[in-house]
């Protein structure tokens, strides 16, 4: 059976009008089609704009289309503009959504082209422009990788103390390794320090092998040799503790209660339980229109 979409609605917050409410529910909703062809049609702008930025940097295509790349820029910051301008606008919560991380990034994405063009000579900091494939992740609702984006930034919170302490270790590791190796193979061959010999420790360690310093004795060489066998299992390690919490993360969210496909419009989060009226995650009052909610309450 084909859904049909929702239909937005159309009671606005105090102090807030019909226009502002239909068009907050359009940018930060994710239950209307007009919504999702906004999604969309961001995702494609913020993607063009970073490839904008890529090209400009090499110095061949800077040469022959350089005046073509910033008058792109220069549209695409109006464009960003507008849209951030609007979300201010129609938001019923502003000092919330200016003032968070995605807000923030909102407008890291366009000051930088106003300050290169008020200020000539700041204009190696456009760079930041790049801040903007940061954007695509508010949007990715649309297909529910942002969902899986969360999940996967939860699980890194909750194994962070796990992580801290083997990196500790892996620290301590490095350090006899280096002091070892120094012992042995010392200023004759190279390693004329010991913070030299740790980076010579954090390269083999870590299986990188750069080749810049190289063990000269026997004894150097088996020391070189147990050390990337060492680095084997430390890759290991925390790929099972991160692997094991995902895993068990995902067999808890089978049996939970369905979710609101509505996020938060200051944190952008989402899985929010159908009757919930505040966000979990920033506790902002997340004000889903009615139908939303009552077609959430029919599919659970």
């Amino acid at each position: 059976m084909i859904r049909q979409p929702t239909r937005l609605n159309e009671h606005p917050e105090p102090g807030q009008s019909a226009l502002q409410r239909r068009l907050e529910v359009i940018i930060f909703g994710t239950g209307t089609l007009a919504g999702r062809r906004f999604d969309m049609t961001l995702i494609a702008a913020i993607l063009l704009s970073v490839g904008v930025v890529i090209l400009d940097s090499v110095p061949e295509l800077d040469a022959a289309v350089g005046a073509g790349f910033w008058y792109a820029e220069l549209c695409f910051t109006g464009l960003f503009t507008l849209e951030y301008v609007t979300r201010v606008w129609c938001t019923h919560n502003r000092p919330a959504y200016v003032l968070s991380f995605w807000g923030i990034v909102d407008l890291l994405a366009i000051v930088p082209t106003y300050i290169a063009f008020l200020f000539p000579e700041a204009a190696p900091l456009v760079v930041i422009r790049l801040l903007r494939v940061l954007r695509v992740f508010r949007v990715f609702r649309l297909v529910t990788l942002f969902a899986e984006l969360n999940e996967i930034l939860a699980v890194l919170r909750s194994t962070s103390r796990s992580i801290f302490v083997f990196l500790v270790m892996v620290m301590l590791v490095v350090v006899v390794f280096a002091c070892i190796i120094y012992v042995i193979e010392g200023p004759a061959h190279g390693f004329t320090s010991i913070p030299l010999s740790i980076y010579w420790a954090v390269v083999t360690i870590t299986t990188v092998g750069y080749g810049d310093l190289v063990p000269q004795t026997a004894a150097g060489r088996f020391v070189a040799s147990f050390g990337m066998l060492v680095g084997y299992s430390i890759i290991a390690v925390p790929t099972a503790i991160i692997t094991r919490k995902l895993w068990e993360r995902i067999n808890d969210q089978r049996a939970a209660q369905p979710t609101l496909p509505w996020n938060c419009p200051v944190c952008a989060k989402q899985g929010h339980p159908v009757a919930a009226v505040y966000c979990q995650h920033c506790g902002a009052e997340l004000d889903v229109p009615s139908d939303i909610r009552e077609r959430a309450q029919r599919d659970a």
